[in-house]
């Protein structure tokens, strides 16, 4: 009994038509080819024949219009022939190339991903078909990767509260805790993790959809920065961190068009995140200066940094410096820095990160200070 290989070595059915010979859709595409060809020729033809015996006719005797005529039916039938050598020549510059596109959408509607079109000549526009396709399968591709990802991710951050709150209620229900105010409002935290998870993705998927909601104002950045100093400063007294806030500039330089509440949650993020990767005696600073038409805002800590082969994904759902943290390490879920990426992409502005393991991290925002208001509604102020 012969052993069968696994089935990630089978040929795709692309490729598996092809060991039969060219598919079904390279002879459809070579006989209509031919067929319109050799009828063009042939119409063409006819009308030069039935031409050339009435020419012979009206200058010379019947021997003459006989020989023209014999000779035209002679043409009539050699280059038909001919016709259909060339079209057969053409067959792989064209029908072949073809046929194999519709092959491979045909495998891919039924799924196979895995499928590319090879690539014939460098210039033609067969090969830019062939490229566009290649491209656009490894975007599906990478698309259906990052779905099947997410699905995990998420399935993986509900599952440690729900077993939770779930052992939680067995044990109340069992008799092994008693329905303490402590035990209750364990449980209570779990739904409250739940709750911020759900509306994390929420807002993600908005964001990345493009149909994130901003209610536009103009904003001031020292007050922004200052209520996020504000709403910080217990949480960073505790950890003995100092949370400062340097402005560069007149607070009437220091004016932008944007969603202050979103805004808000961008910093509030990030901050929250420093606060967790800097230790006692660290330093968060908060600073923001403009250049041009726009603002510069930068949250820089003294905290443990960030690998350098990490900082390529620090902006990845569900992304953490450390696998190994929980939520009840004081971890977040790996929504934060994402949340942050996409809402400052939604005020048309960018942000990036710079950091030095042990020395600390930067995140630096840029934003224009006036948005388009095409898409949006300036409230007024």
């Amino acid at each position: 009994m012969k052993h069968k290989p696994p089935h990630w070595q089978h040929d795709p059915p692309w490729k598996r038509d092809w060991k039969e010979g060219p598919p079904r859709q390279s002879w459809r595409l070579f006989a209509f080819f031919s067929l319109i060809f050799g009828v063009i020729v042939l119409l063409i033809l006819g009308g030069f024949a039935a031409l050339l015996l009435f020419f012979s006719r009206a200058v010379a005797g019947g021997d003459t219009a006989a020989i023209v005529w014999l000779g035209a039916c002679g043409l009539t039938i050699f280059l038909p022939m001919l016709a259909f050598f060339i079209a057969g020549r053409a067959f792989r510059g064209i029908a072949t190339p073809l046929a194999e596109v519709m092959s491979a959408a045909d495998a891919v509607a039924a799924g196979d991903l895995t499928v590319r079109v090879p690539v014939y000549g460098r210039r033609s526009r067969f090969s830019q078909l062939s490229h566009s396709f290649n491209r656009m399968i490894e975007e599906l591709q990478r698309a259906d990767q990052q779905r099947r990802n997410l699905t995990a991710d998420v399935a993986h951050e509900l599952r440690t509260p729900l077993h939770i709150i779930q052992g939680n209620l067995e044990g109340v229900l069992d008799g092994v805790y008693e329905p303490t105010p402590a035990h209750i409002e364990a449980t209570l935290e779990e739904t409250r993790t739940l709750a911020r998870l759900v509306d994390d993705l929420h807002t993600l998927s908005q964001a990345e959809a493009g149909q994130l909601s901003l209610h536009l104002e103009k904003v001031s950045v020292p007050d922004l920065l200052a209520d996020v100093q504000v709403s910080f400063s217990g949480q960073a007294e505790a950890k003995g961190v100092a949370l400062a806030v340097d402005l560069m500039g007149t607070p009437d330089d220091l004016v932008l068009v944007g969603d202050a509440g979103r805004l808000d949650q961008v910093l509030s993020n990030l901050v929250a995140n420093a606060l967790r990767h800097t230790g006692e005696n660290g330093r968060i600073t908060l600073s923001a200066a403009r250049q041009a038409n726009n603002i510069h805002i930068t949250v820089a800590d003294t905290g443990e940094g960030i690998p350098a082969e990490a900082l390529p994904y620090v902006f990845n759902r569900f992304w953490r410096g450390d696998a190994a943290r929980s939520h009840t390490a004081g971890a977040g879920a790996g929504l934060g820095l994402a949340i942050a990426k996409q809402l400052v992409e939604a005020h048309q502005g960018t942000i990036a990160v710079a950091s030095t393991p042990g020395e600390g991290t930067q995140f630096r925002i840029s934003l224009p200070i006036d948005l388009s208001e095409t898409d949006h509604e300036i409230a007024a102020t």
